[in-house]
C-alpha cells in the first residue's frame, strides 16, 4: 500500500478521499487554487500545495508529487479525471494513477467507438448511427423519429438535441456540431433513437489487474434536471433480481472489453414500460452519488481503488456481494430555484449539517462560495432498511441542514422527494421538468412566511436590548419596552425582501414576552428564547406556536438577517425611513437598477452610458461556471449609470447599471 497520496482534486471529494486516507493510515496531499487557499480540503489534508495554474495543472500536479514524495494520485471526478493524457503523465513520472489505464479512458470517452466495443462483446445499444461511418440523415431515416443527436466526445449533456421530425434535423446537426467544436474540440456526431420517458440507471464495476471484474449493484439516476443528477438511490425502485444481474453481467462484459481496472460506472437507458436496457456510455472514474452505493454495500470504494492500484486482488467475489437495505443522496447547490437555478454565491455565515445521515461536503462556516467552481455545495446520503424509510430520513435530514449566506436548492430537494411520484417510485428523466411548477413556486419568488418576519423583527428588537447587546446590566430607562404612561408603544420595523418591503411593529421586550403586529393582522404574543439553544439558534413562540430557527447577520452589524428552518433560508434587510431601499419600487422593474442575477463575471457590455435602451434590451453578459446570462434593461430609457465592464468580477444581486426614464 502507498504511504503517501495526492488528491488532485477539491471540495468535499477531496474532503472524502482524504477520509479514507486518513483511516487507513496514508499521508494526505492537497493541491488547491488561488482561489481555495483557505478551503476545507486545504486545512483537513497533512499537506498542501498551491497549484499555479489551478487544478487542470498538470505540470503543477507532478510537481507537487514530486516535492511531497507521493507514489500515487487519485483524481477524484471532473477536472482531469477522465483525461488519458494526465493518466499517462503520472506513469511517465513514476507515479501511480488511481484510475484505469489509460487505453481504457479513451475507448470509453469516445462514444462512437464505445458503443461499437461494447456492442461487439453483446452488450445492448441503441438504435442508431456515427460519423464518419454513417450520414447522420440516412441513420435517423432508419432509426426513425424522435431521434437523438449528440457530440462523439464530452458529456454532462452539453451539445445533445432532440429531434421530433426530418425537417428539425439539418438546423439540429448544425447546432448540435457548433457546441461539439466550441466545448470538447471535436465536432464528430452521432444519433440514436430517442427512448420516450427513460429512466436512467448506472451500474458501478470493480475491476483488478488478475482479471477480477465484479459489479456493486445498480444506482437509479432518473431525478435530473437538464441531463444533470439531483437525487440518487440504491437499488433502483424498478429493477427485480434477474433484470440486475442481466444489466450487471452486461457491465462486467463492457468493462472487461476493455481491460479495465478500478471503479468505473456503466450507464444504460431503461425503458420504464418494458424494461428494455440499452448502453450510454462509461464513466471511467468514480461517480458524484457513488456514497449510496457504499451505504448498501457496506463497501469503500475509494479503499478499493486505493488497494487495486496498488497492485492487490479484489478482496470479494461477486458471489459475496450483498445488497443491504436502501439508500438515497440528494445534491445541495448554491443555486437558485425561483430564479432559474441560477448559480449563488456569497459567504457562510452559519453552517448546521445534520446529525445521524452521511454527509459529504465541502463547506465551512465562514467560508467563500465562488463562481469559479461548480455549484455542488454537499452531499445528504441516508440509508434505510427498505426505501420509504431511506426517504423520510433524508427528509428530516434535509430539514436539518442550514446554509445561511448562500442561498440554495435545499427546499426543492424537499418538494421533490417528497413528491408523490417519487414516493411512488415512478421515476423518469423527464420528471422535474415536468411538475416544476409543483416543485418551484410559480410565481418565480418564493414568499417569507409571516413567521419568518416576525421571528427576523424580534431578533431586530432583542439586540436593541442593553443588557443582550452589552451583557452590562441593562438601565431601565434604556429597555426598548415601548413603556409610557397609558398604552405601550410600538417600535417599527421595515423589512425587505423579495416580497417587498413589509412593515412590522413589536413593543415589550422578546425575552419576556412581547407583542408583534404583522401587516393587516391583530397582535399577538410572541416571545424568543436563545438560552440552552445549541448552535447559537433560536427558539420562537409566535401566537402559542414555537419554532426553532438558525440566525446569522450579515457583515458585521449589518442590517441584513439570515434565518433557516426546515432546511429553506431568507434574507431579509431591514430598511430605515428615507434610505435608498426604503422608497416606493425599490428594488422592482421601476427602481431602473439593473442587477447581476448571479455571482460571476461581466462578459460583454453591450450599452454605453447615456444611450437609449428600450425595455427587455440586453444590456450584459455574465457568466458563471460556465453558465451565460444576458441581463436586460428593467425599462425603457437612458443608461444612467454603468459601474461594470467587461473582464470584471461581480457578486449576485450587485448593481451593474442605472437606467432612469426619460423626462418628457
Amino acid at each position: 500500500m502507498f504511504d503517501t497520496v495526492l488528491v488532485a482534486n477539491r471540495g468535499e471529494i477531496a474532503l472524502r478521499i482524504t477520509r479514507t486516507l486518513r483511516r487507513l493510515g496514508i499521508r494526505s496531499v492537497a493541491v488547491h487554487s488561488d482561489a481555495d487557499a483557505g478551503a476545507r480540503h486545504v486545512r483537513e489534508a497533512d499537506v498542501a500545495v498551491r497549484l499555479p495554474g489551478g487544478y487542470l495543472d498538470i505540470d503543477g500536479i507532478l510537481a507537487a508529487a514530486a516535492a511531497t514524495g507521493a507514489q500515487a494520485v487519485h483524481p477524484g471526478y471532473g477536472f482531469l479525471a477522465e483525461n488519458a493524457a494526465f493518466a499517462r503523465s503520472c506513469a511517465e513520472a513514476g507515479l501511480v494513477f488511481v484510475g484505469p489505464p489509460p487505453e481504457a479512458v479513451e475507448a470509453m470517452g469516445d462514444k462512437i467507438r464505445a458503443k461499437a466495443t461494447v456492442s461487439a462483446v453483446g452488450v445492448p445499444v441503441v438504435p442508431g448511427g456515427a460519423e464518419p461511418g454513417d450520414d447522420l440523415a440516412e441513420a435517423a431515416a432508419r432509426v426513425g423519429f424522435p431521434a437523438l443527436i449528440k457530440p462523439s466526445a464530452g458529456g454532462g449533456g452539453k451539445g445533445m438535441v432532440l429531434v421530433r421530425s426530418a425537417a428539425e434535423l439539418p438546423e439540429a446537426i448544425a447546432s448540435a456540431r457548433r457546441t461539439a467544436a466550441a466545448a470538447f474540440g471535436d465536432a464528430t456526431l452521432l444519433i440514436e433513437r430517442f427512448v420516450e420517458n427513460p429512466r436512467h440507471i448506472e451500474i458501478q464495476v470493480m475491476a483488478d489487474a488478475y482479471g477480477g471484474v465484479i459489479h456493486l449493484g445498480e444506482r437509479e439516476c432518473s431525478l435530473q434536471r437538464r441531463h444533470q443528477k439531483i437525487v440518487e438511490e440504491a437499488p433502483s425502485p424498478l429493477l427485480d433480481a434477474a433484470t440486475r444481474a442481466a444489466m450487471g453481467a452486461a457491465a462486467v462484459e463492457a468493462a472487461r472489453s476493455v481491460g479495465y481496472t478500478g471503479a468505473g460506472t456503466v450507464e444504460f437507458i431503461v425503458q420504464g414500460a418494458t424494461g428494455d436496457y440499452y448502453f450510454m456510455e462509461m464513466n471511467t472514474r468514480l461517480q458524484v452519488e457513488h456514497p449510496v452505493t457504499e451505504l448498501v454495500t457496506g463497501l469503500d470504494l475509494v479503499e478499493l481503488q486505493l488497494r487495486v492500484a496498488a497492485g492487490e486482488p479484489l478482496p470479494l467475489t461477486q458471489d459475496e456481494v450483498r445488497l443491504d437495505g436502501h439508500a438515497v443522496e440528494a445534491r445541495v447547490y448554491a443555486e437558485d430555484p425561483s430564479r432559474g437555478f441560477l448559480p449563488t454565491g456569497g459567504r457562510v455565515l452559519a453552517l448546521r449539517e445534520p446529525p445521524g445521515v452521511r454527509v459529504d461536503s465541502g463547506l465551512m462556516a465562514g467560508g467563500l462560495v465562488g463562481s469559479d467552481y461548480d455549484p455542488m455545495l454537499s452531499k445528504v446520503i441516508a440509508w434505510g432498511p427498505d426505501r420509504a424509510a431511506a426517504l423520510r430520513r433524508l427528509d428530516g435530514a434535509l430539514a436539518a441542514t442550514a446554509v445561511l449566506g448562500v442561498p440554495t436548492n435545499i427546499a426543492f430537494l424537499r418538494a421533490l422527494i417528497g413528491h408523490p411520484a417519487v414516493i411512488a417510485g415512478d421515476l423518469d428523466t423527464g420528471l422535474v421538468e415536468r411538475h416544476l411548477g409543483e416543485l418551484v413556486p410559480r410565481d418565480g419568488v418564493p414568499s417569507v412566511p409571516d413567521d419568518v418576519l416576525a421571528a427576523a423583527a424580534l431578533v431586530l428588537h432583542r439586540e436593541h436590548v442593553p443588557a443582550v447587546s452589552t451583557g452590562r446590566p441593562a438601565d431601565p430607562w434604556d429597555v426598548p419596552d415601548g413603556w409610557r404612561l397609558g398604552e405601550a408603544a410600538w417600535t417599527v420595523y421595515r423589512l425587505e425582501t423579495r416580497d417587498g418591503v413589509s412593515e412590522l411593529r413589536v413593543r415589550g421586550l422578546p425575552a419576556s414576552g412581547a407583542e408583534i403586529r404583522l401587516p393587516g393582522e391583530e397582535p399577538v404574543r410572541a416571545r424568543l428564547a436563545d438560552e440552552g439553544i445549541e448552535g447559537g439558534d433560536v427558539l420562537v413562540t409566535l401566537g402559542g406556536t414555537a419554532r426553532r430557527y438558525a440566525v446569522a447577520r450579515d457583515g458585521d452589524g449589518g442590517d441584513t438577517i439570515w434565518l433557516g428552518r426546515d432546511g429553506d433560508a431568507w434574507a431579509l434587510t431591514r430598511r430605515h425611513l428615507g434610505d435608498p431601499g426604503d422608497r416606493t419600487g425599490a428594488g422592482g422593474p421601476g427602481d431602473g437598477q439593473v442587477r447581476s442575477p448571479m455571482p460571476g463575471t461581466v462578459l460583454v457590455v453591450k450599452a454605453g452610458l447615456r444611450e437609449r435602451v428600450a425595455e427587455g434590451q440586453p444590456l450584459l453578459i455574465v457568466e458563471a461556471m460556465k453558465m451565460e446570462h444576458t441581463v436586460t434593461a428593467p425599462i425603457g430609457g437612458i443608461v444612467a449609470e454603468l459601474r461594470v465592464r467587461a473582464g470584471q468580477a461581480v457578486a449576485m444581486d450587485a448593481v451593474l447599471a442605472v437606467v432612469r426614464e426619460e423626462e418628457p
